[in-house]
């Protein structure tokens, strides 16, 4: 059945690891592609699942990231982690703040939902799908996310909990997580995020609009989480609150914050600089503690 083969094996150069590209079945009936990489041995190995940003950009983006940012991979299969480089569909403006919990029923013989899948969701048909491959150990999976990917990793555990044993979130852009009143200009009902400036955690928290339901959001944060930050980042305020609020919550909550001019500085392309090989460092130490 379409999905449960890989659809391309790609030989990667120097490596005994190829990548497996695969597509797992999203909650509507249709498709997302993975890479995926397995240590030696025949496993089951524990997974980690890792995403960059916004969605889109299909199968070619998938290949670029592979081969371009190789090196995060290599630094997980090293450690003995399967790892895949994963494509969702593009963010919907909005969608986890206005769309709620994706409930389904059925009529006529068929699935009718309260609402379309959203990007995070597709994370969840990757995690389910990986999860009964035979080289993987479906109780052991971990997440990776950069950036708008680090905010999905929250809204995933608000309303998919029991998937994941550890998640990373780094320099996440929680803005919409923690429902902050953004000072930005807006076209078509589209944010300027671009635009957006908040280095202070104090400036972040006042920028709260609904504490309660951020409240009920992180309450539903049932894993360790590792939260990363950037010093010289303009989101740094929202990135420390993220953490100061989960931590209010969860003593396994860590903040962890690296000097370094390159937003998603843990993807090196390329040769590593000391810093991201220390903040990789520092990635697999957490997940192995949980491991």
């Amino acid at each position: 059945m379409t999905g449960w083969n890989p659809v391309r094996v790609e030989p990667l150069p120097g490596s005994d690891s190829p990548a497996h590209y695969y597509l797992a079945e999203t909650l509507d009936g249709l498709y997302t592609p993975y890479a995926l990489r397995l240590p030696p041995g025949d496993g089951p190995h524990p997974f980690v699942f890792v995403a960059y940003g916004n969605g889109g950009g299909g199968m070619d983006w998938l290949h670029d990231r592979v081969h371009r940012f190789r090196y995060v991979t290599d630094v997980l299969l090293e450690a003995g982690y399967a790892c895949a480089w994963s494509r969702y569909r593009t963010e919907v403006e909005l969608g986890y703040q206005t769309g709620g919990v994706l409930h389904t029923d059925v009529r006529q013989g068929m699935d009718l939902m309260s609402r379309a899948p959203l990007e995070f969701e597709d994370e969840v048909a990757v995690l389910r799908h990986v999860a009964k491959l035979p080289a993987v150990d479906g109780d052991r999976l971990f997440h990776l996310g950069v950036s708008h990917a680090g905010e999905m990793l929250f809204k995933l555990l608000s309303q998919y909990p029991g998937l994941l044993r550890a998640g990373v979130a780094a320099e996440p852009a929680s803005h919409e997580l923690l429902t902050l009143k953004l000072d930005v200009e807006q076209e078509h009902g589209l944010r300027d995020i671009e635009s957006l400036e908040m280095r202070s955690t104090e400036r972040a928290r006042r920028a709260i609009t609904d504490p309660d339901e951020v409240s009920r959001r992180l309450d539903g944060v049932d894993i360790p989480v590792l939260v990363l930050g950037r010093e010289q980042d303009e989101l740094q305020g929202i990135f420390r609150l993220t953490y100061e609020l989960l931590a209010a919550r969860r003593a396994d909550a860590e903040w962890r914050s690296w000097s370094h001019d390159v937003h998603g500085y843990i993807y090196p392309e390329g040769e590593p600089d000391d810093v991201q090989r220390e903040a990789l460092g520092a990635i697999v130490e957490f997940f192995n503690r949980y491991r």
